[in-house]
């Protein structure tokens, strides 16, 4: 009877361990998710200071080569300054937006191989008046 069930412990591991790593990668690719979107957040604000700070105005390449210094993924942005047609004088304030960002999953999911998923817009107001500085001054417009 023994001799028949040897094998019978190794198969229940084998199925025990690709259900414990099955939700370990989980884990993982849910972590790494929650991490790309904190870096979106933080892109946009950075990108929203970037801009108030630094005046550039209409300069959307200087503030996405800031904004893909946090987060490398970003490939487009939208700047938009409030009112709308100011000048670097005149504005109150600015609005750094990112949308079409995709999150790439590591894990196998129903037998695909990294499916992606769509992540909602990100977007960061900054009025003018709250970070106005002396642009020489400060470390970020470098």
């Amino acid at each position: 009877m023994r001799a028949s069930q040897r094998g019978a412990t190794l198969i229940e591991f084998a199925l025990v361990l690709l259900v414990f790593l099955t939700f370990l990668l989980g884990i993982i690719d849910f972590s790494r998710m929650l991490f790309t979107w904190n870096a979106a957040t933080e892109a946009t604000r950075l990108g929203a200071r970037y801009a108030v700070v630094c005046d550039d105005t209409y300069q959307q390449a200087a503030v996405l080569a800031k904004m893909q210094q946090l987060l490398p993924q970003i490939s487009a942005v939208s700047v938009q300054w409030s009112p709308a047609g100011c000048t670097a004088s005149t504005c109150e304030g600015v609005t750094v937006g990112i949308s079409g960002l995709q999150y790439q999953w590591i894990s196998p999911i129903a037998g695909l191989a990294g499916p992606s998923l769509a992540m909602p817009s990100f977007s960061t107001y900054l009025p003018r008046e709250v970070m106005r500085q002396d642009p020489n001054s400060n470390s970020i417009c470098s």
